[in-house]
C-alpha cells in the first residue's frame, strides 16, 4: 500500500505550481492577449502557511508559464485572495501620464494572534505598468478599513459602465458588501446581499458578480463560495442570478444552487478584461482534506477554465459551466485497443502517449441507466452512473485510490440532471489527479479529485451508450 504522503503524477494539463502550496486563484486579468493568473501561494512549504500572490500566464488557457511570485506579506499582512483589472483611463492616477496601469485589489490579513485592537483584515492595492511583470504596492495601503468584523475579505472588482465608476464585492462572514469607487482608492459602501439567501453552513468567501445575457436580456450573476456547508460536504461554491442597479443586487430565485456538485470545486472567480465572455476557474480542492491530498509535487491544482453562461430551462435560469472553447477544441479524437470481453477495451497503450490525459466523450440514453467504469492494473476504480428514475448523475470515488485520504473523500457524489434532452452528453476530462465531469453543455459538473496508484488501463460500460476518447 502506497504512503498518504508519496507524491503522484503531475497533471498534464491542468495548472499546478512546480512546487508548494496553492489555493484560490486570484487577480485573474487578461491584457494584450495575456491571461494572467495569480494565486493563494505558499513559496517555501507544501503546507498552507503566510500568503503570497503566485502567478502564471497562458495565451491560450491550457498551456501555463509559471513567473516569480508577484506579492509578499508586508506589516500589513499576508497577502489574502482578490482580484485585479484593467484601469484603461488610468483612473487611480497610479501610472504616469498616458499610461494605463493594472491595478490590484487584494486583502490585507494579520494572523489571529496579532496585538489586540488590530484589524485583521483589510483592503488594499498594488499596481502594475509594466503589463503585470512587477507590481508595487500602494503608498496609501489600507484602502478600506475594517469596520470591525472578523472576516472581511476578497475584493473582487469590476468597471459598471452605467454608473461610470468601479464596484467592489466584498465578503463579510455571512453576507456580501458592494462598495463603489471612481478612483480606485476611495471607496463608499453601496449595499447589503445575502443575510438571509442562499446555503449558510460556514463563512462566506470569494465573491463574484458578472453581467451575463440570456436571450437578448442582461442578468447578473453573482458568486460566492462558502466553507463548509456544501453540497458534499466542506467547500463548494453557490450562485445567484437576479438583477443589479449599480447600487443593490436583487435575486430572483430563493433556491439554492451550486456552481459545481463535485467536492473539488472552490473559490472559483472570472477573468476580467474579457469583453464577450466570461471566462472562471477555480481551485481544485476542499477544506475538509486539503492538507491530507499527496504532493504531486506542489500540493493544488486548479480546474479547467470554464465559459459561464446561462440556459433557461423550464422558465428558470440557471447558470453553466462548460470547459472553455478553445480547451476543449485542443482535444481530438484517439483510437483504441480491439473491444473484448465485457465491454473492455485496452486503453494501455495510447494512454500512455497521452500522458494520462485525455477526455471520454459519452452518449447515453437518458430514459434508462448506464455507467461508465474506469480501472487500472491495480484494482481501482472510477465510476460515473446514471438514474433516470432520480434524474441523478453519480461520481464514485470511493475504490480510485489505494488509501483513504479522509473519510470524507473516499465517497459517491450526485448530482440533479436539469436538462430535458433524451439524450445525456456528457465529457469526463480526465488527468492524473483530477477528473471533471461535464454535462449536458455544462448545467451539471462534478469536479474530483482521484489519487490511483497507477493510470487508468481499461473501461466498463453499461446501458444504451456510445463512447469515444480525445487527447491533446
Amino acid at each position: 500500500m502506497k504512503k498518504e504522503t508519496e507524491k503522484h503524477a503531475r497533471p498534464a494539463y491542468h495548472f499546478t505550481p512546480q512546487a508548494h502550496w496553492m489555493n484560490d486563484p486570484n487577480g485573474l486579468v487578461c491584457h494584450e492577449g495575456v491571461y494572467h493568473l495569480f494565486y493563494q501561494y505558499h513559496p517555501y512549504s507544501t503546507e498552507w502557511g503566510p500568503m503570497h500572490w503566485g502567478h502564471a500566464t497562458s495565451t491560450d488557457l491550457l498551456h501555463w508559464q509559471e513567473h516569480e511570485v508577484a506579492l509578499e506579506p508586508d506589516d500589513l499582512g499576508m497577502i489574502f485572495s482578490g482580484s485585479a483589472v484593467f484601469d484603461a483611463h488610468n483612473t487611480s492616477g497610479l501610472s504616469p501620464a498616458g499610461q494605463a496601469p493594472l491595478v490590484a485589489v487584494f486583502t490585507h490579513s494579520l494572523p489571529d494572534s496579532a496585538e489586540p485592537g488590530r484589524a485583521l483584515q483589510q483592503q488594499s492595492l498594488a499596481y502594475s505598468v509594466d503589463a503585470g511583470l512587477t507590481w508595487q504596492k500602494y503608498a496609501g495601503n489600507p484602502v478600506i478599513s475594517n469596520p470591525g468584523l472578523k472576516d472581511f475579505r476578497d475584493p473582487k472588482v469590476f468597471w459598471h459602465a452605467a454608473s461610470s465608476r468601479w464596484v467592489m464585492s466584498l465578503a463579510c462572514g455571512d453576507h456580501i458588501a458592494f462598495y463603489a469607487s471612481t478612483d480606485l482608492k476611495s471607496w463608499r459602501w453601496l449595499s447589503n446581499f445575502g443575510h438571509s439567501a442562499g446555503a449558510h453552513g460556514g463563512v462566506w468567501e470569494c465573491p463574484d458578480l458578472v453581467a451575463l445575457s440570456l436571450n437578448g436580456r442582461e442578468r447578473w450573476v453573482l458568486l460566492v463560495s462558502l466553507n463548509p456547508g456544501g453540497p458534499q460536504g466542506g467547500s463548494a461554491t453557490q450562485y445567484f442570478v437576479g438583477d443589479f442597479d449599480g447600487v443593490t443586487f436583487t435575486p430572483e430565485h430563493t433556491d439554492t444552487r451550486w456552481v459545481d456538485w463535485g467536492a473539488d470545486n472552490y473559490a472559483g472567480v472570472t477573468w476580467s478584461n474579457t469583453p464577450g465572455r466570461c471566462l472562471f476557474i477555480a481551485w481544485m480542492s476542499n477544506w475538509q482534506y486539503a492538507h491530507q491530498v499527496p504532493a504531486a509535487p506542489g500540493r493544488g491544482v486548479m480546474t479547467l477554465p470554464r465559459d459561464l453562461q446561462l440556459q433557461d430551462v423550464g422558465g428558470q435560469t440557471y447558470l453553466c459551466s462548460p470547459v472553455a472553447a478553445e480547451v476543449a477544441q485542443a482535444f481530438h479524437p484517439l483510437s483504441y485497443g480491439e473491444q473484448g470481453e465485457n465491454n473492455h477495451p485496452e486503453l494501455s497503450a495510447w494512454l500512455k502517449a497521452a500522458q494520462s490525459g485525455f477526455r471520454l466523450n459519452i452518449l447515453a440514453d437518458a430514459r434508462s441507466s448506464w455507467f461508465v467504469q474506469l480501472q487500472n492494473e491495480d484494482g481501482q476504480q472510477w465510476r460515473l452512473s446514471f438514474d433516470p428514475e432520480k434524474a441523478l448523475y453519480e461520481v464514485d470515488r470511493s475504490q480510485s485510490q489505494s488509501k483513504c485520504v479522509t473519510p470524507e473523500f473516499a465517497v459517491a457524489h450526485r448530482a440533479p440532471r436539469l436538462s430535458y434532452s433524451e439524450t445525456c452528453e456528457v465529457a469526463v476530462y480526465v488527468d492524473a489527479i483530477s477528473m471533471e465531469t461535464i454535462a449536458d453543455q455544462g448545467l451539471t459538473s462534478i469536479t474530483s479529485l482521484v489519487f490511483p496508484d497507477s493510470p487508468w488501463t481499461a473501461v466498463f460500460v453499461q446501458g444504451n451508450l456510445t463512447m469515444s476518447f480525445s487527447g491533446l
